[in-house]
């Protein structure tokens, strides 16, 4: 009997998660990922979130329901590492990071994996709604989930062949609503805890504040303000600090121009923000590095694929080719608003996950 380590985040996709795979014959253990920082448990349990004291004890009331092991593993060393500190110095840098593509690649799969492999696991699971499958070339691709209405390949385009072999995910086959029926048919209390949204670690949503704060308490300095300029370098008014925007941004600028004004770029060498028009906020290429191709070993030619430059971006046609050793150009058909450096572009061949990169 095959064992698999489920990720468990105490919500009703990796519980049913668990419950499908205990159905299917599988040994299952059930995880959760203690990612949290502070051990203050007040502040833990108003930031439950997916990873909180919350988690843990839905978790485990579930595991227990189901009958299966459980366990909780501190992981707070690799999501610092690797999510809270890129995600600060992103930001610092002028870039708009998804901290959740981080966290998947290198936090729920690098180290989960890992540690389960440890204890004897052939596979670890998660509730993500995506399907894996191995392509006639030998090569494993995610595939979209069964309902594009609740479809999560984007924030895993970035795992590895390895990764992807010694993975589960049951939720992929089912809509949202289908599993939730099956959660209240056997009975869990998770049934119909709502949707975790805001990013873990700032459950408040305020990006900004967050990492002024971080700096504040590692440096004992106040992030500078800095001018909003136009293109071409006139000074149209001061900002708030460069960690305050993001490419694409329209509201909340402060700036009475006599026309819609957007963030066209963030130079954090001069720490300025360019502003422009909504026509200059537009574009046809987008390059990215730190590419992983999925379905296909390399990219040799040129190839019409369809591409999501954000998580809720519905997606659109271009022509992309390597532009460098770890570098792509995607050729837009249509102009795309808001191509923001730090997300990532998602390159789909049909219903499979071709690759993607990091916008530059």
């Amino acid at each position: 009997m095959s064992k698999v380590v489920v990720g468990m985040s105490g919500g009703v996709d990796s519980s049913v998660a668990a419950y499908l795979l205990k159905e299917q014959g599988y040994d299952v253990i059930g995880v959760t990922m203690q990612i949290w920082q502070e051990e203050d448990a007040c502040s833990v349990e108003e930031n439950g979130g997916c990873c909180g004291l919350s988690a843990v004890e839905d978790a485990r009331r579930v595991a227990s329901a189901l009958g299966i092991p459980y366990y909780v593993m501190n992981f707070r060393k690799e999501f610092k590492e690797n999510v809270i500190d890129y995600f600060t110095d992103e930001y610092l840098n002028g870039r708009t990071p998804n901290p959740c593509i981080a966290c998947n690649r290198y936090v729920k799969w690098e180290a989960l994996l890992n540690r389960s492999m440890a204890i004897g696991a052939d596979y670890i699971a998660t509730g993500h709604y995506a399907r894996i499958d191995r392509l006639p070339n030998g090569r494993y691709a995610l595939r979209r989930s069964a309902t594009l209405a609740k479809d999560q390949t984007y924030a895993l385009y970035n795992l590895t062949q390895e990764q992807l072999k010694r993975t589960l995910m049951p939720v992929g086959a089912y809509s949202k609503d289908e599993i939730r029926s099956i959660a209240e048919k056997i009975g869990l209390i998770v049934a119909d805890k709502p949707d975790s949204q805001d990013i873990c670690f700032v459950p408040d949503g305020d990006y900004a504040s967050f990492i002024e704060d971080t700096v504040r308490e590692k440096t004992g300095k106040e992030l500078p303000t800095g001018n909003f300029v136009t293109p071409d370098g006139r000074v149209l008014g001061q900002h708030k600090g460069i960690v305050h925007y993001t490419v694409g941004q329209r509201k909340g600028l402060g700036l009475a121009l006599g026309y819609p004004a957007f963030v066209l770029e963030i130079r954090p060498e001069t720490n300025e923000v360019v502003i422009g028009t909504y026509e200059e906020s537009l574009t046809h290429t987008v390059r990215a590095d730190r590419v992983n191709f999925m379905s296909v070993e390399d990219l040799t030619e040129p190839r019409r694929v369809f591409a999501k430059i954000r998580y809720n971006h519905r997606g659109a046609w271009c022509t992309v080719e390597k532009s460098g050793e770890d570098e792509i150009l995607c050729h837009f058909e249509e102009p795309q608003r808001a191509v923001t450096p730090g997300q990532a572009v998602v390159l789909y061949d049909g219903e499979y996950v071709l690759g993607g990169g990091t916008i530059v």
